[in-house]
């Protein structure tokens, strides 16, 4: 199994910064691509970010821009840098990896951290 462990949520006044970590341990698997996901109030998940084990990102509209997603392979830790963040942007941020083993491809999930931006 993998399993994510995500740190660095909190609360942030509008404009200011928050930068999530999220921490994979994977014995016997590969990473394949890594991202960020946000649950609002009443509102479905969404994917925020995405990168791939070559460093291809890609964003959603809302936080191009502002989110910068990166990660170091030889920690198997993904990032995501949060600037001038706005109250829209409160939520559960999920971590999220797509990851391999010779027989199996899966999904796995991190358990959530809470990001509130007050205006």
């Amino acid at each position: 199994q993998v399993q994510l462990v995500e740190s660095g949520g909190g609360l942030v006044q509008a404009g200011g910064s928050l930068r999530l970590s999220c921490a994979a341990s994977t014995s016997g698997f590969s990473i394949n691509h890594m991202a960020w996901y946000r649950q609002g109030p009443g509102k479905q998940r969404e994917l925020v970010a995405i990168i791939t084990s070559s460093g291809i990102t890609n964003y959603a509209d809302s936080v191009k821009g502002r989110f910068t997603i990166s990660r170091d392979n030889a920690k198997n830790t993904v990032y995501l840098q949060m600037n001038t963040l706005k109250p829209e942007d409160t939520a559960v941020y999920y971590c999220n990896c797509n990851a391999r083993t010779l027989r199996t491809v899966d999904d796995y999930w991190g358990q959530g951290t809470q990001v509130t931006v007050s205006s």
